[in-house]
């Protein structure tokens, strides 16, 4: 059987903050943008450019091994949010009307994040870092899954913005107006409350540490502490053929510890996450279950890392009511975020596939996992963005499942430390999310460890490292006092 029938469990890894070109742009640059079957791919030519504050060309370059610290481009992290993506999209903080992107304002924006940044950069930093792109000998693994399976070239962030609202969109089909990271919980029904009236099993991941998900919407705080694992817990649940219905996987965020850290957020080093992308693959592969898997790789949001193509306009807007449309800084949700890199892997797909939604509709975002969530189980929308988003059955056309490998002797990069006098410095500082889910964990109904001034709390943490532990240590305990 092929189409989504075949389908009894979905793998969603959703790692950080990079765009489709700056990961994926050269993967068919050899063979003049077609892939081996001859399919079209909207990826770079290597003339694409943009211009520096002085008016001079800044053109876009491969990013090669002998490059100092070249794993950890762009080598400052870039500006994130709403208004940094408008400065990138269309040379200001406030859209035009029509929103007519340029895609010219990344090199522009790239330098006042260079003069701005808390975290000094690494060495090497220069406003041209930013249109430093990938080659497919830099990803191998990435790479691998793209033309050993599905690469999707266009698919958008759901949002032009930061990490959770996209994050939110992925999963609940809207971000209850917000455009920010910096606010918490977001108290409206998911996809996993959903599956649960369906009777549906689903499962969120961490890597090391207790998924932060678990969180961030009402049914999801409410459901039961074996809905919640690690990374070795997917491993064994997929060895063992007992994978649920829905997978979801978050990667080690970034907590101080650099040579664990594989969210791939800059900055990070990229091997890293190319390794936990090859850990996923090889637990779907080897389990029992793979004829009837579908894996989706794909990140949140573009993180203000450069990508050509200009954003859709003509989004749904997700929600009806005046406090959230439009929402934060006056944004009505009719434009989609930057292009991000997704990849399917099923043995149903026929290698180098480049697969996109059918003309004339929407195109394929975060919200297309839920809509194909919904197809498969025969669930309802859950907010008028996923009511119209494409689903990615139509991905799987073969009637046998293949029984190639095509990651056979592909191997992750190895890690390597940053260089410069600023390394130190690199991942000491909370990330927002951190900053975000620390209070939620402070927030959280433990019987035994209430706390009775959650932002003071909060307030006394430091480093990414004392963040982390404090959120971890919470939810522990909120899991043991749900089990007992």
């Amino acid at each position: 059987m092929s189409g989504l029938g075949s389908v009894d469990h979905l793998v969603v890894l959703m790692l950080e903050n990079r765009s489709f070109d700056h990961m994926l742009g050269f993967l068919y640059a050899g063979t003049g943008n077609m892939s081996a079957t001859q399919q079209a791919f909207d990826g770079l030519t290597g003339n694409e450019s943009n211009t520096d504050s002085q008016g001079n060309v800044v053109p876009v370059f491969r990013i090669t091994p002998d490059l100092e610290n070249a794993y950890w481009y762009p080598l400052c992290d870039p500006g994130e949010g709403y208004l940094n993506t408008n400065e990138q999209l269309f040379g200001s903080s406030t859209a035009p009307t029509p929103a007519v992107a340029t895609n010219q304002g990344f090199v522009t924006n790239f330098a006042a994040a260079l003069a701005s940044s808390s975290d000094p950069p690494l060495d090497g930093a220069a406003n041209s870092c930013i249109m430093g792109m990938y080659t497919p000998a830099m990803l191998p693994v990435l790479s691998a899954l793209a033309t050993g399976f599905a690469v999707c070239d266009a698919w958008f962030a759901s949002v032009p913005t930061e990490t959770l609202p996209n994050r939110a969109f992925a999963l609940a089909g809207t971000s209850l107006g917000r455009v920010s990271d910096s606010e918490k919980y977001y108290d409206t029904p998911s996809i996993f409350g959903a599956l649960t009236k369906q009777g549906v099993l689903w499962k969120i991941y961490g890597y090391t540490k207790q998924p932060l998900t678990q969180m961030d919407y009402p049914d999801t705080r409410s459901a039961p502490a074996s809905s919640f694992g690690l990374f070795t817990d997917f491993q064994n649940d997929a060895a063992a053929g007992t994978l649920p219905a829905f997978s979801f996987l978050e990667p080690e965020w970034a907590s101080g510890g650099l040579t664990l850290e594989n969210d791939q957020h800059p900055v990070s080093n990229l091997a890293n996450g190319e390794g936990l992308m090859l850990q996923v693959y090889h637990a779907v592969k080897n389990s029992p279950n793979w004829a009837s898997t579908l894996l989706v790789v794909t990140y949140d949001e573009h993180g203000g890392c450069y990508d050509h193509v200009p954003p859709p306009v003509g989004a749904a807007p997700p929600d009806d009511s005046a406090d959230n449309n439009p929402g934060s800084d006056g944004f009505d949700f009719s434009r989609f975020g930057l292009r991000v890199p997704t990849v399917l892997i099923s043995p149903l797909i026929a290698a180098a596939t480049v697969y996109r939604a059918p003309e004339g509709g929407p195109p394929l975002d975060h919200t297309s996992v839920l809509a194909t969530i919904e197809k498969r189980w025969g669930l309802g929308p859950l907010t008028k963005r996923d009511a119209v988003a494409p689903d990615v059955g139509s991905v799987l056309t073969l009637q046998e499942p293949r029984v190639d490998d095509p990651l056979s002797g592909i191997t992750a990069p190895g890690y390597t430390n940053p260089n410069g006098s600023n390394a130190s410095s690199i991942g000491t500082r909370p990330t927002r999310v951190l900053e975000a889910h620390a209070l939620m964990a402070a927030e959280l109904p433990i019987a035994d460890a209430p706390i009775a001034d959650p932002k003071s709390a909060v307030a006394g943490l430091k480093t990414a490292k004392d963040y982390s532990d404090f959120i971890e240590e919470r939810l522990v305990r909120w899991n043991e006092s749900k089990s007992r």
